[in-house]
Protein backbone atom coordinates (compact mmCIF):
# COMPACT_ATOMS: atom_id res chain seq x y z
CA UNK A 1 0.00 0.00 0.00
CA UNK A 2 1.18 3.24 -0.93
CA UNK A 3 0.67 6.69 0.71
CA UNK A 4 -0.29 9.60 -1.35
CA UNK A 5 0.39 12.90 0.08
CA UNK A 6 -2.29 15.30 -1.22
CA UNK A 7 -1.54 19.17 -1.94
CA UNK A 8 -4.36 21.56 -0.50
CA UNK A 9 -6.47 22.74 -2.94
CA UNK A 10 -6.63 25.98 -4.44
CA UNK A 11 -9.08 27.26 -2.21
CA UNK A 12 -7.36 26.55 1.01
CA UNK A 13 -4.12 27.86 -0.63
CA UNK A 14 -5.37 31.47 -1.12
CA UNK A 15 -7.34 31.83 2.17
CA UNK A 16 -3.92 30.97 3.48
CA UNK A 17 -1.93 33.27 1.39
CA UNK A 18 -4.88 36.47 2.37
CA UNK A 19 -4.04 35.68 6.08
CA UNK A 20 -1.76 38.71 7.51
CA UNK A 21 -0.19 35.91 9.50
CA UNK A 22 0.63 33.79 6.75
CA UNK A 23 2.43 36.45 5.24
CA UNK A 24 4.27 37.86 8.25
CA UNK A 25 7.19 35.66 7.74
CA UNK A 26 7.28 36.11 4.19
CA UNK A 27 7.42 40.02 5.00
CA UNK A 28 10.23 40.05 7.79
CA UNK A 29 12.28 38.11 5.32
CA UNK A 30 11.70 40.63 2.43
CA UNK A 31 12.26 43.15 5.02
CA UNK A 32 15.47 41.92 6.17
CA UNK A 33 16.89 41.44 2.18
CA UNK A 34 15.85 44.53 1.74
CA UNK A 35 18.06 46.30 4.44
CA UNK A 36 20.71 43.73 3.20
CA UNK A 37 20.30 44.66 -0.24
CA UNK A 38 19.62 48.83 0.72
CA UNK A 39 22.83 48.54 2.86
CA UNK A 40 25.14 46.97 0.37
CA UNK A 41 24.35 49.48 -1.98
CA UNK A 42 24.22 52.04 0.02
CA UNK A 43 27.33 51.78 2.15
CA UNK A 44 28.87 54.71 1.33
CA UNK A 45 25.84 57.03 0.31
CA UNK A 46 24.13 57.99 4.11
CA UNK A 47 21.16 59.75 2.62
CA UNK A 48 20.86 56.22 1.02
CA UNK A 49 21.10 54.27 4.42
CA UNK A 50 18.87 56.60 6.35
CA UNK A 51 15.89 56.04 3.85
CA UNK A 52 16.87 52.12 3.60
CA UNK A 53 16.39 52.62 7.59
CA UNK A 54 13.17 54.30 7.97
CA UNK A 55 11.59 52.12 5.11
CA UNK A 56 12.18 49.36 6.89
CA UNK A 57 11.08 50.84 10.39
CA UNK A 58 7.74 51.86 8.65
CA UNK A 59 7.45 48.24 6.53
CA UNK A 60 7.89 46.86 9.78
CA UNK A 61 5.17 48.47 11.63
CA UNK A 62 2.53 47.58 9.35
CA UNK A 63 1.35 44.32 11.03
CA UNK A 64 1.70 45.86 15.02
CA UNK A 65 -0.15 48.97 13.45
CA UNK A 66 -3.32 46.90 12.14
CA UNK A 67 -2.98 44.94 15.97
CA UNK A 68 -3.24 48.43 17.97
CA UNK A 69 -6.32 48.92 15.40
CA UNK A 70 -7.87 45.77 16.24
CA UNK A 71 -7.73 44.95 12.14
CA UNK A 72 -5.77 41.60 13.18
CA UNK A 73 -4.98 39.73 16.54
CA UNK A 74 -1.74 40.08 18.40
CA UNK A 75 1.11 38.20 17.16
CA UNK A 76 4.45 38.75 19.07
CA UNK A 77 6.78 38.03 16.08
CA UNK A 78 5.69 40.77 14.00
CA UNK A 79 5.77 43.24 17.07
CA UNK A 80 9.47 41.92 18.02
CA UNK A 81 10.57 42.60 14.28
CA UNK A 82 9.13 46.14 14.22
CA UNK A 83 10.84 46.72 17.71
CA UNK A 84 14.13 45.57 16.37
CA UNK A 85 14.08 47.83 13.35
CA UNK A 86 13.30 50.64 15.39
CA UNK A 87 16.12 49.34 17.74
CA UNK A 88 18.53 49.70 14.11
CA UNK A 89 17.46 52.87 13.25
CA UNK A 90 17.83 54.16 16.79
CA UNK A 91 21.58 52.85 16.75
CA UNK A 92 22.55 54.01 13.46
CA UNK A 93 20.80 56.86 12.12
CA UNK A 94 23.08 59.27 14.18
CA UNK A 95 25.53 58.60 12.18
CA UNK A 96 24.01 58.60 9.30
CA UNK A 97 23.73 62.59 9.05
CA UNK A 98 27.26 63.76 8.42
CA UNK A 99 27.76 67.97 7.39
CA UNK A 100 27.82 66.90 3.60
CA UNK A 101 24.52 65.29 3.50
CA UNK A 102 22.08 67.95 4.10
CA UNK A 103 20.77 68.15 0.53
CA UNK A 104 20.82 65.95 -2.41
CA UNK A 105 19.66 62.55 -2.40
CA UNK A 106 16.03 63.67 -2.57
CA UNK A 107 16.47 64.06 1.35
CA UNK A 108 13.76 64.95 3.58
CA UNK A 109 15.95 65.91 6.52
CA UNK A 110 15.32 69.13 7.82
CA UNK A 111 18.19 71.71 8.16
CA UNK A 112 17.42 71.82 11.45
CA UNK A 113 18.67 68.83 12.51
CA UNK A 114 22.10 70.28 11.86
CA UNK A 115 21.65 73.38 13.93
CA UNK A 116 20.40 71.59 16.80
CA UNK A 117 22.47 68.13 16.30
CA UNK A 118 22.65 66.96 19.83
CA UNK A 119 18.37 66.85 20.48
CA UNK A 120 18.49 65.09 17.15
CA UNK A 121 21.17 62.50 18.68
CA UNK A 122 19.19 62.62 22.05
CA UNK A 123 16.08 61.42 20.25
CA UNK A 124 17.35 58.55 18.67
CA UNK A 125 19.00 57.53 21.76
CA UNK A 126 15.83 57.35 23.15
CA UNK A 127 13.86 55.72 20.69
CA UNK A 128 16.75 52.94 20.95
CA UNK A 129 16.59 52.42 24.48
CA UNK A 130 12.80 52.54 24.47
CA UNK A 131 12.63 50.06 21.59
CA UNK A 132 15.58 47.76 23.82
CA UNK A 133 13.18 47.81 27.19
CA UNK A 134 10.02 47.44 24.84
CA UNK A 135 11.72 44.06 23.33
CA UNK A 136 11.99 42.64 26.97
CA UNK A 137 8.65 43.98 27.88
CA UNK A 138 6.15 43.46 25.67
CA UNK A 139 5.14 39.44 25.58
CA UNK A 140 1.45 39.29 25.04
CA UNK A 141 -1.26 41.91 23.95
CA UNK A 142 -1.93 44.36 27.06
CA UNK A 143 1.81 44.95 26.98
CA UNK A 144 2.30 45.78 23.71
CA UNK A 145 -1.00 48.06 24.07
CA UNK A 146 1.02 49.65 27.31
CA UNK A 147 4.02 50.13 25.54
CA UNK A 148 4.12 50.27 21.75
CA UNK A 149 1.89 53.91 21.33
CA UNK A 150 4.58 55.41 23.23
CA UNK A 151 7.34 54.62 20.88
CA UNK A 152 5.30 55.67 18.09
CA UNK A 153 4.48 58.73 19.23
CA UNK A 154 8.37 59.21 19.50
CA UNK A 155 8.96 58.54 16.04
CA UNK A 156 5.98 61.27 15.16
CA UNK A 157 7.69 63.35 17.26
CA UNK A 158 11.20 63.66 15.41
CA UNK A 159 8.98 63.21 12.06
CA UNK A 160 7.76 66.84 13.35
CA UNK A 161 10.90 68.46 14.57
CA UNK A 162 13.11 67.39 11.83
CA UNK A 163 11.47 66.14 8.69
CA UNK A 164 10.96 68.36 5.54
CA UNK A 165 7.16 67.98 4.81
CA UNK A 166 6.34 67.57 1.12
Amino acid sequence: MTSQMTSPTPVSRARRARSPLALAPLALAAAAIFVGAGAALAQNDPIAQRKALMKAVGDSTRAPAAMLKGEQPFDLVPVQAALRAMQAAGKQMPGLFPDDTKTGGDTAAAAKIWENKADFNAKWAKFEADSTAALARVTDDASFKASYPDIVRSCGGCHQDYRVRR
